[in-house]
């Protein structure tokens, strides 16, 4: 059991004030483990804390001493128990030895990180069972579930859609695992061959993947219309583990913290993060780490040819786009154009105005495609009040990224960490500036063969996985076949 310094003040609030509501203002207040297990939020919103825990200097120095003493899976736990006051701290003391040990991941540090030639900093987040950083949060969200589900004696149904990563995280996170069974959508065709091998190998009846035929947001449309018809939802205990999951964003944050007390020398210094995005989950983890009071310079957000953030920081304006306009790159996990928690930091960038974010989502962007806040003094105030600059790589820039890096420092970086690396390198500042990497390069081996001249080395746990037989159920952009699929599969004995 660890044992950290908190104050009584911030005890107090970890105990009586860590309830969440949803980001459109019309639900009232509820537990970690009752939004752990409903996803979306009646009303449509995405749950948010009331206000974030804070944490002070000496809880950055206990901190600091808990990870180097005890390791990552302590640190998770004295981060997450800010989150959820609800599990008891021997449980989730439990619950994170278990989702954070060196039988899951293949190092002891779970995230270690290293310094490169060019004074970038790379955090390794991709150790896990899947090769992604998708494990960081997937291990925790495997234990919780299984823990919380048999808490309440039931079962859930999980719904969810990947660009690429987040699927087979989750399915492995959850395979075996007493009362779950997880319906996953793939847009056809779009992920890489190692990717969809992960995925369509999994023989068990339990592990339902599904293949869209359209993109990773038609993918996400077809999961938010079936969690927003409330009665099937609670008849067929439909859950979720994409990032609305507000379960993944808290596990995430914790790897801020544990980068951050790598890196920095003491409370005082301030640590920027350079991060690969898509969805807006991985960098929304930093954001709220941020507001919590981690010492956090810049939160440097990098696209690639899909650039709907990076326009939205630039200019003001958040225009998604349809199907048609979706490309798709070489860093195919960030090919979205709808970034399902971008909701919730523009909750915070207008101070919790929950009609605001209901105007701005559930009105303007699906009648026009598009919301404009550039004319506002909440756009003006997002980059000195929560340090976010951005940039886009393309395909070019992502090769060269790659090459460079092999070069110089005899290490190889995926595709979507690469984009991180050129747009960190494009906005680096004084402080020292950690990428957070995404995922091993031998799910890209086609990009990274056109980088640096061979094929990644296999690591041993995947050798045979593309030859392996496939299975998967296809269905159109059709939210009524979605439906009629998982009553089939859960009535299925």
């Amino acid at each position: 059991m660890f044992s950290i310094a908190i104050s009584t003040k911030n005890e107090a609030t970890r105990l009586t004030c860590v309830q969440y509501v949803s980001t459109r203002g019309n639900c009232s207040p509820q537990s970690f483990s009752d939004i752990l297990l409903s996803g979306l939020a009646p009303d449509g919103g995405l749950f948010v804390p009331q206000s974030y825990p804070q944490v002070s200097a000496r809880q950055l120095d206990d901190f600091r001493m808990l990870l180097a003493e005890q390791g990552y899976a302590a640190l998770a736990a004295a981060v997450l128990s800010l989150f959820a006051p609800d599990i008891p701290q021997a449980d989730l003391s439990g619950i994170c030895k278990r989702a954070y040990s060196s039988d899951v991941f293949a190092t002891s540090d779970i995230v270690p990180v290293s310094k490169l030639n060019d004074g970038l900093y790379l955090a390794h987040l991709s150790d896990g069972p899947t090769a992604a950083f998708k494990d960081m949060a997937m291990q925790f969200l495997g234990q919780v579930f299984e823990y919380e589900l048999a808490r309440r004696n039931s079962n859930i149904n999980i719904l969810g859609a990947t660009s690429g990563d987040t699927g087979s995280s989750a399915e492995y996170a959850m395979l075996g695992r007493k009362g779950i069974r997880v319906f996953m959508l793939t847009p056809a065709g779009r992920m890489t061959p190692f990717q969809q091998a992960q995925m369509y190998s999994i023989a068990d009846p339990a592990i339902i993947n599904i293949a869209v035929d359209g993109v990773f947001d038609d993918c996400q449309d077809l999961v938010k219309a079936v969690a927003a018809d409330l009665d099937f939802k609670e008849k067929y205990q439909i859950g979720a583990v994409n990032s609305i999951n507000w379960g993944r964003i808290c596990a995430q944050v914790v790897y801020y913290f544990a980068s951050w007390l790598r890196v920095s020398g003491s409370v005082d210094e301030k640590v920027s993060f350079c991060v690969p995005t898509g969805n807006f989950g991985n960098i929304l983890a930093g954001h709220v780490a941020k507001q919590m009071g981690l010492p956090i310079g810049k939160l440097i957000l990098a696209t690639n040819e899909n650039n709907v953030l990076d326009e939205f920081f630039r200019t003001g304006v958040y225009r998604v786009r349809d199907a048609a306009a979706v490309y798709a790159t070489s860093s195919p996990s960030m090919d979205i154009s709808k970034a399902s928690n971008f909701e919730r930091f523009i909750y915070d960038v207008f101070d919790g105005d929950g009609a605001r974010v209901r105007e701005l989502f559930a009105e303007n962007l699906p009648r026009q495609g598009y919301f404009d806040i550039s004319h506002t003094p909440e756009f003006a105030g997002i980059a000195p009040r929560f340090g976010f600059e951005s940039g886009a790589s393309r395909h070019a820039d992502r090769v060269n990224a790659i090459k460079n890096i092999w070069e110089s420092d005899g290490v190889i970086v995926d595709p979507h960490t690469a984009d991180g690396i050129a747009v960190a390198r494009q906005l680096r500042g004084s402080t020292p500036v950690v990428v957070t990497e995404t995922a091993l390069p031998v799910k890209f081996a086609q990009t990274i063969e056109e980088a640096i001249g061979f094929v990644p080395k296999t690591p041993a746990r995947f050798a045979g996985l593309e030859e392996l037989p496939r299975t998967f159920t296809e269905i159109g952009k059709d939210v009524d076949a979605l439906r009629a699929l998982i009553v089939e599969r859960v009535a299925a004995p």
